[in-house]
Formats: C-alpha cells, structure tokens, sequence
C-alpha cells in the first residue's frame, strides 16, 4: 500500500574548495539539525545568501530499516487457521452439532458474556485468528500482505509484533466494551498498522518531507474509506476497528522510530533514535486496557 523510499539526500560540496568552506557548511548543517525541510528527493540547503554557493553533488543518506520477517508469520498462522477448519468442513467433519469452524468460532470468538460472567479473557487473543468466511480471511488477510511489510521495515520487528497484539488487543476492548454481538478477525490489528504507519509519517515529515507527507495523505484516505465502509454493510464489527486504529495509533507514537540525520561524522548518516519513555508509555496503554475490561460495564447478547 505503501513503499518508502530507503535513502535520503543531502547536498555535499566540492572537495576541490578550502576546508574552510566545509567547516562552514557544517556549522550551518548543525544549526538547522531537526528542522530539515526538504523531502527525501530534494537536497537541505548548505549554501548562504550571502554569500557565493559553491558547487554540490547531491549524496544518498540511506535510511535505516529492519528487515520484514514476523508478518508472513502472522499471515501464515492466520491462514493455516481458517484453512484447516474450512478443509475439515467440506470433508464433513462435525464435532457434535457443529461444523469444525463454528465449534472453534464458539470456544475462540470474542463473546461478552464468556468474558465477563466466565472470566476467558483469552477470546480477545483467540479472537484475533479467527475469521468467518473465506472472503474475510482473503480481505485480511491482503491487507496483513500489503501493509505489514512497511509497517515492520518502519518499526522493526520485536516492536513491530508487540504493535500488532497490542492493537488487536485495543480493538478487541473496543468491542468488548460497546458492541454486544461475537466477533472474530485480525481487523483490529490491521487498522493499528495502518494508524501506527500514518503516525510514524507525521513525526517523519520534517527528515521525510513531502513523500512522508504524501504517504500520510494516503493513509488517512484509506482509514476514511474502511470506516464508510464498515458503517454501511451489516455485520461489520467497526467498533473493533476503530479501537485497533486507536489502540495502533497510541502505541505507534511511542514506539515509531524519530529518523534523524548524524551530523558528527562525514558522510552524515540517518539514524534511528527511541522516544525515550517508549516501552514505559507501551506498557501504560496496556495497563489501562486491562483496566478498562475488569471496570467498564459491558453489553451482553441477550438470546431468546
């Protein structure tokens, strides 16, 4: 859905110039640290009003990104269980009087009333793997392949798996909390990818500039959409939704890489600094929705 662009550019000047000249540069590349204002396509600007600019190459700054490995195995495990279930299905395997995927839709799914009145709290766990027909799976299953590549390049991938449970986690509160019919799906999660990805441009916009901007555009448009399209078919579980996109967003702040140019040594280099409160703000959004499912009443399905 989103590719970012690996390298950055910063102007360098001709070695043929006096040393003097370079200091300088320096000096000026240090006092507008933190606010460069090009994007990743144009060069920050070394040169003086005052002064005769000297002649530059442009040089590539490449930006350092994890490799994506965890999200083919959540897109695997996910996969594996819708696809064993289904097979199970048209074999015509019953567990009692259930179909093998509506018995592990019943003991898996997220059910207010098992929640809250028999204490499993692992349905908002199990929740997050099940899903109800193919073409759901199909959706999400797209979605975790087009999105998660990024999202775990941007993040890496110990906080890139800890981002998608805990916003699957914040979507499956989120229903818990207003909405009383089950539900089953990873959408939670996916939503907080994509609400972590769109805030990790808008603290990268200053090294990024209008790519991260222009990426940011699109996210936002994308969030938009499957939210009008949740609240206009039946059966769509948008509270869910809406709490991953929340749930992703929050941790996303606190565990988005800040990019930022290091100017002590030549080339300069991007490098990746850590919000400093990042895992204590993490585990303070996971604190409170614990909280917010032991105090928070919550909706129950009343059957006939």
């Amino acid at each position: 859905m989103c590719a970012i662009e690996r390298t950055a550019f910063l102007s360098q000047p001709d070695r043929d110039k006096p040393t003097n000249e370079y200091d300088d540069m320096i000096r000026r590349l240090d006092d507008e640290a933190g606010r460069h204002r090009g994007d990743s396509n144009e060069y920050l600007d070394d040169g003086d009003d005052d002064e005769q600019s000297s002649p530059e190459r442009s040089m590539r700054l490449p930006l350092p990104m994890g490799t994506p490995r965890a999200y083919m195995v959540l897109l695997v495990v996910n996969v594996i269980i819708f696809a064993i279930p289904w097979l199970l299905d048209l074999a015509g395997i019953r567990l009692g009087n259930f179909t093998v995927s509506q018995a592990i839709r019943e003991f898996g799914a997220k059910s207010n009333a098992d929640i809250a009145f028999n204490g499993e709290y692992y349905r908002f766990l199990t929740a997050m793997f099940l899903h109800g027909s193919l073409l759901h799976m199909l959706f999400n299953g797209f979605a975790l392949y087009s999105i998660g590549p990024e999202t775990e390049r941007v993040y890496g991938t110990a906080r890139f798996v800890v981002l998608y449970f805990i916003a699957g986690f914040a979507g499956g509160v989120a229903s818990y909390a207003i909405t009383p019919n089950p539900s089953v799906g990873a959408s939670g999660a996916i939503f907080g990818m994509i609400g972590a990805l769109a805030v990790f441009f808008y603290i990268a916009r200053g090294v990024l500039g209008q790519m991260a901007r222009d990426q940011l555009g699109g996210l936002i448009t994308v969030i938009v959409l499957n939210l009008f399209i949740g609240f206009s078919v039946p059966n769509i579980d948008n509270m869910g939704h809406i709490g991953g996109l929340i749930g992703g967003a929050v941790v996303g702040w606190f565990l988005a890489p800040r990019f930022e140019i290091d100017q002590m040594q030549y080339p300069p280099k991007v490098v990746r600094r850590s919000l400093p409160i990042a895992w204590v703000g993490t585990a303070s959004v996971v604190v409170l929705l614990v909280l917010l499912v032991l105090v928070v009443p919550t909706p129950i399905l009343q059957t006939p």
